[in-house]
């Protein structure tokens, strides 16, 4: 559902409009029906393998009522919401975990607001992230990776203050995003020999120490142990040449230090139909690739693009996934 105050439910109903155009899979959503009634056909499900007989005429939704408190008002966040939307989120995850749907796409929230209700994530990928390692008794490690604009971009770190971003750097850490993304992009993106590269950290990847050391003496011995390891990844190149090198074909997907070094550059290439999946998971998760547009969802002037693309993206590492594991 995302937050119904935002841009998801308008660009639902704008994507199932545009389900024939663009070959879309069926889909179902969790969420309220009233939210989308308003914009298109709506009929209310039991179980989520109805929504393939339903998806052509009318919007699957599996009723989730929002707050009787709330008042929905396009553009206008609520705490009101709150419940609602991170149950919606805890429902997919669930259903996916028991095979019942085949990904998950989640539309964008505002972690404010669901702050009110004691929200202790720092975004969907690290909450869906927890749901699935308490399912399955695990401890898998989420990577957010963008795809937009002709990139692959995975994140080294996520939602963390620039001032902190070394606290979160390790070895280890590096070594398993590496190894994590060279994976996904077998099993999920269907690549027989991928080919990786971390960005540097500092300006000119640290100019062999002389601008910055954690190239020297982190990423690259890092780099080093997994081309042992058999995984094709370069070591650091300067983040202000590497995306353009990979859209020259040199690599295909790029691992970046920081969230805004890696987010940049897909959606100034691809800003309405970037979108992030999280790597890592025993469940596919895609999400269109910006935030809730509260401004846009009180104009009425959201676009589906991005969530258009998340669904096809969706689909297509289902499909990849089950050939891996055939």
């Amino acid at each position: 559902m995302g937050d119904p105050a935002g841009c998801g439910p308008q660009i639902t109903a704008l994507a199932w409009q545009a389900r024939n155009d663009h070959k879309l899979r069926p889909f179902f959503v969790i969420g309220d029906p009233d939210v989308y009634q308003p914009f298109v056909p709506v009929e209310r499900i039991t179980a989520p393998e109805s929504a393939v007989t339903i998806f052509e005429r009318a919007l699957p939704v599996l009723p989730l009522k929002l707050s009787a408190s709330a008042q929905l008002s396009p553009g206008t966040p609520s705490g009101d919401y709150a419940s609602a939307i991170i149950e919606s989120i805890r429902m997919s995850a669930t259903l996916a975990l028991r095979g019942q749907a085949s990904a998950v796409v989640t539309n964008p929230i505002s972690k404010a607001v669901l702050y009110h209700e004691g929200f202790a994530f720092p975004g969907h990928t690290e909450f869906i992230a927890d749901l699935c390692n308490s399912a399955r008794q695990s401890d898998v490690k989420p990577i957010m990776m963008l795809v937009g604009g002709g990139l692959r971009v995975a994140l080294a770190t996520i939602h963390v203050p620039l001032m902190r971003v070394l606290d979160h750097l390790s070895a280890e850490m590096l070594a398993e995003t590496a190894k994590i993304t060279h994976r996904a992009l077998v099993e999920d993106f269907g690549f027989n020999a991928p080919r990786l590269v971390f960005t540097g950290l500092n300006p000119h990847a640290g100019e062999d120490g002389t601008i910055g050391t954690e190239e020297r003496d982190l990423i690259n011995p890092v780099a080093a142990q997994l081309r042992k390891d058999g995984i094709d990844i370069s070591d650091a190149r300067p983040a202000d040449t590497v995306f353009h090198e990979s859209l020259d074909g040199r690599f295909d997907a790029v691992i970046a230090m920081t969230h805004d070094q890696g987010l940049i550059p897909v959606k100034t290439l691809d800003m309405w139909g970037g979108v992030n999946t999280t790597l890592g998971l025993p469940i596919i998760r895609t999400s269109p690739d910006h935030g809730t547009a509260y401004e846009a969802a009180a104009a009425g002037t959201c676009r589906p693009d991005s969530l258009i693309a998340a669904l096809k993206l969706a689909n297509q590492l289902v499909e990849n996934r089950a050939i891996a594991y055939d």
